[in-house]
Order: structure tokens, then sequence, then C-alpha cells
């Protein structure tokens, strides 16, 4: 009789394998973290040039973070005005949240990141707002 080899796996290939998956799984953690920021191609609004001459910033787009601190006015064909605080704390701008955004309902105290048009104007108008 012919004696068969044996087929079996080695031990050494399941670590093998399993080292990979946990490589490829922390990958992707790091992957979806680092790329999750909104707006991220987007320059950030240099507020302290914003609040010396606004109209040396018109018809850009900016990204912000910050913290709602008030709601100044509602309009319903504008939107609403409202104050954010932004560089921890240090300045409050206004920003007009435009009707596109009257589902969403944004209260004192939260955080948003939002991307900004500077309008003719000299106004903050809202393009887009994502929670932070």
């Amino acid at each position: 009789m012919a004696r068969r080899g044996k087929n079996s796996i080695k031990p050494l290939w399941i670590i093998i394998a399993v080292l990979l998956l946990g490589v490829a799984f922390i990958g992707s953690r790091l992957f979806i973290t680092t790329t999750s920021e909104p707006f991220r191609t987007v320059a950030a609004l240099d507020v302290k040039a914003y609040l010396d001459n606004a109209n040396s910033l018109r018809s850009n787009v900016y990204k912000i973070e910050g913290e709602v601190s008030d709601s100044l006015a509602w309009s319903s064909t504008n939107g609403r005005l409202i104050s954010v605080s932004v560089n921890k704390g240090e300045d409050v701008i206004p920003i007009l949240v435009t009707t596109n955004f009257n589902h969403i309902n944004i209260q004192k105290g939260q955080k948003f990141i939002f991307l900004l048009e500077v309008d003719n104007n000299g106004i903050l108008r809202t393009k887009d707002l994502t929670k932070a």
C-alpha cells in the first residue's frame, strides 16, 4: 500500500493569517479616524483677519469650529443669525445660518463645524454644517 501524506493546516499559517487580519483591522480603524474630519480640504477662517476687515475675505469659503453662544435674530426669508464662540472662547463671531438648515435644531452650547462663505457684505453665510 502507498503512504498518504498529511494535508493538515500548519499552526504557523493560522498565526500568520490572524496577524494579517489584525493588521488590516487596525489599519482600517486608523484610516477611518484620520479621514473623518469634515471639510478637511477647506482652509480655516482666520478670525483675527475677519474681525479686522471682513471685506478682504469676500467670496471665499472657509471652515470654522465653534460653540453656539446665543441666537441673535431670526427671519423666515434669510435664516437665523447666531453668535459662535471660537478660539476657546476668545472671540465671538456672527454667523447667518441660511434657511437651507431650518431642519437642524441649533441650541446654545452645541458645538458645530461650519463651512462658511463670506458674502459681498462681509457676512458669514453657512454653506454646510455638522455637529462637532
